[in-house]
């Protein structure tokens, strides 16, 4: 069955497949629900600002069509509830289902990707099962997949669902520049910092809902908070650009003795407001509150990310010297060379510059600070994410 969908149409039923698997309790779906889903700003692309009145427009279309069903009210329910059935009216697999849901929802991707961000929808063993799983849908008699070719500097090949036209992504970013003659900061490091404050004050309500359960999906995060905890031996930790306090809260629930700290007031209110039971303060990295004897543990999650490559020794160092003897430093960054500009964010103006750092680099920094039994970790993308990111570990002498 050649099934054409148009952008609306391929984004609601994206979410429907979507929120079947990964929020069964809340399935069948409301149209005010499925309106919200539709428009999250994680794991979609492009993000869209649809009405209730345009998803109900595109359910009256779907239905005719024997690709959702709807079920009524019964005794004591408010509001009808709606359904997929296009995994049914195609015969998909499980895999093949997740393949399309991914596609549906953010466009061209690579076998790599998709394998990383199917974790919650099905769990590919291998990406030789991905691609597989890509063969048997473009080689249906009605094709469903088709393999796009090779744009410059790409190592893998992206795929596309052939169930419509896909639609022009809405949120477009400055590309990578190089970062090879950093001269630091545009303005001087203060300039940056009033930035980074304005920009994180403008989304803090909406960057702490998106960031609400990212530690779900990511095992290897949580992996290594849980082994610092484990390293801290019960001693003090700092969670350094905490934002709104998930990385906190989950070091705490591993039996961390955790603060966070955050140059951002607005930031901080969040955490606080999210987290009472903890303890969170304004803070800049190079002035952290000092624990009695030095921090047994600080985790630096993505808190490097608007420091330029020269500020990021000097940081390090700083994060180094505030421990004590024996305490242990872990930091995750995105991994790569150059910066990414961000002038809107969330929906706000914002001026930001996201800065990628190689594993060498930082690696080297580790060692200048006098930091001992350093490991690295490299991991590929995880649900919304598009970068890899990089994670450094090492120890006080």
């Amino acid at each position: 069955m050649a099934i054409e969908l148009d952008a609306v149409e391929q984004r609601v039923i994206g979410t429907l497949l979507e929120k079947e698997r990964t929020v069964p309790d809340s399935y069948p779906m409301t149209l005010n629900g499925l309106r919200t889903a539709c428009n999250q700003t994680s794991g979609r692309d492009p993000i869209l600002s649809l009405t209730e009145a345009e998803v109900q427009v595109a359910l009256d279309r779907l239905r005719p069509r024997g690709l959702t069903r709807v079920l009524h009210p019964s005794h004591g329910a408010r509001q009808p509830k709606v359904r997929q059935v296009v995994d049914e009216v195609l015969t998909l697999s499980n895999g093949e289902r997740a393949v399309l849901t991914l596609l549906l929802l953010r466009g061209p991707q690579t076998p790599g990707e998709l394998r990383s961000r199917a974790e919650r929808l099905h769990a590919f063993g291998s990406l030789a099962e991905i691609d597989g799983t890509l063969g048997g849908l473009a080689n249906r008699d009605e094709p469903l997949v088709r393999e796009l070719e090779r744009r410059p500097g790409q190592k893998e090949q992206r795929w596309i669902h052939r169930l419509g036209p896909a639609p022009t992504p809405a949120l477009a970013v400055e590309p990578l520049r190089p970062a090879a003659t950093d001269t630091g900061p545009v303005g001087g490091a203060s300039a940056r910092d009033a930035r980074v404050v304005a920009g994180y004050t403008a989304v803090a309500g909406a960057y702490a809902d998106e960031l609400v359960d990212e530690l779900d999906r990511k095992p290897f995060d949580r992996w290594l908070l849980e082994r610092l905890v484990d390293l801290a031996d019960g001693g003090p930790m700092a969670d350094v650009g905490c934002g709104p306090g998930h990385v906190a809260f989950h070091l705490a629930a591993a039996g961390g003795d955790v603060t966070g700290v955050d140059l951002s007031p607005a930031m901080v209110d969040e955490a606080r407001r999210r987290f009472p039971e903890l303890a969170f303060a304004v803070a800049d990295l190079h002035a952290l509150p000092m624990a009695n004897g030095g921090w047994a543990a600080l985790a630096a999650w993505y808190s490097l990310v608007h420091l330029t490559p020269s500020e990021l020794p000097p940081a390090i160092a700083a994060l180094a010297g505030s421990l004590r003897p024996g305490g242990w430093l872990a930091v995750a960054v995105h991994e790569g060379v150059g910066a990414r500009h961000m002038d809107e964010w969330f929906g706000q103006t914002v001026a930001l510059d996201f800065t990628f750092h190689g594993r060498e680099p930082v690696v080297a920094a580790f060692a200048a600070a006098g930091l001992a039994e350093v490991e690295w970790y490299v991991r590929g993308p995880s649900g919304p994410e598009t970068t890899e990111r990089l994670y450094v570990l090492g120890r006080r002498p």
